[in-house]
């Protein structure tokens, strides 16, 4: 798929599209656990295949786990039956990171999700199905630990760099390796960013993103960056990464970073996917996601979003009326 064009053709359309961060409920529908969707790569394709089929989705997305790399690394991880995956501890402090190997892709469940997405992009073949892998910065403070990496940013900057080029190595191979399973795209999800100064944002993540994103994307391939920290201030380092789309949490103004987000990229968010969705009634849901398109509707490059992963156990009704206020919307548009 050349994903230029399917950017150009969103923005020159009058409607308005959606792209939700959304595997879990296909997880419900087909049966099936959290913990067998994050272990076994048949499963998972098969809640993003039968997603795709009920929803109006513009693109397939893949779970939005941050465990995958880490435990490739050798973190511990916890396996709840039906919540998502968690690191136990961390791996590594300024002493050891020189010792720290590049892991394999066939490392921990790397594997798995491999197999996911290349049995997804086999069978959705009439929209993008977009991979998913964690950011550097993110990864890192993962192994170190989030508190401590933001201390050692500051008095001890070259381990944390050497760190970093480790982690952005292995993303880099996997992003590459998910390029050729025939995914149109990767998220990257780059959440712990969002601490971060715009200065520092550049420094600690959006070189090494830029980096990954200069050796994977292109016109069959795209990277979404996603910073769900972010509150605005990290804005301009996000930019500086040349991706072709840029996903935003809740905790920011879309209509602001619309303003600052280039007119020839996309930009999506941001409905609270648990204090929306899954908290509020369909008829709240309905009055929130009219209330965001209305907001962003001089923006033809806005696609709406949820502002991060739909969690499990969101009521069906209520994913219903995320999909009815769009229908409403393009209507009277």
């Amino acid at each position: 798929m050349n994903v230029d064009k399917w950017i150009s053709d969103i923005i020159a359309s009058r409607e308005r599209c959606t792209v939700p961060i959304m595997t879990h409920p296909g997880i419900e529908m087909i049966g099936a656990t959290v913990k067998d969707a994050v272990q076994s790569g048949e499963k998972h394709a098969q809640a993003i295949n039968e997603l795709s089929k009920k929803y109006p989705s513009k693109a397939a997305t893949v779970i939005m786990d941050l465990t995958v790399e880490a435990e490739a690394f050798g973190c511990s991880i916890a396996f709840p039956e039906n919540d998502m995956p968690h690191i136990l501890g961390s791996l590594v402090d300024s002493e050891s990171i020189e010792g720290l190997q590049i892991p394999s892709l066939s490392a921990g469940r790397v594997p798995e999700y491999i197999l996911a997405n290349k049995m997804a992009a086999e069978v959705i073949t009439d929209k993008p199905v977009f991979a998913g892998a964690i950011g550097p910065f993110s990864l890192a403070g993962r192994l170190y630990g989030m508190s401590e990496i933001m201390v050692a940013c500051y008095l001890e900057p070259d381990a944390i760099a050497l760190l970093l080029d480790k982690c952005s190595r292995f993303i880099e191979d996997y992003c590459t390796e998910l390029k050729r399973t025939g995914c149109s795209g990767v998220i990257i999800a780059e959440p712990a960013a969002g601490l971060l100064s715009n200065e520092d944002c550049l420094q600690f993540s959006s070189v090494y993103i830029k980096n990954i994103i200069d050796k994977v994307q292109d016109d069959s391939f795209m990277v979404v960056l996603h910073n769900c920290g972010n509150t605005g201030q990290c804005t301009d380092a996000m930019i500086s990464t040349g991706a072709k789309a840029y996903h935003f949490g809740n905790a920011i103004s879309m209509p602001e970073v619309l303003k600052q987000c280039p007119a020839d990229t996309l930009v999506m968010g941001n409905i609270n996917p648990v204090g929306v969705l899954r908290m509020m009634s369909p008829e709240e849901i309905e009055k929130e996601v009219t209330s965001l398109l209305e907001q962003t509707a001089e923006f033809p490059n806005f696609v709406l979003s949820t502002g991060c992963d739909v969690p499990p156990c969101v009521p069906e009704e209520n994913i219903q009326a995320y999909y009815n206020a769009l229908s409403a919307f393009n209507r009277r548009i």
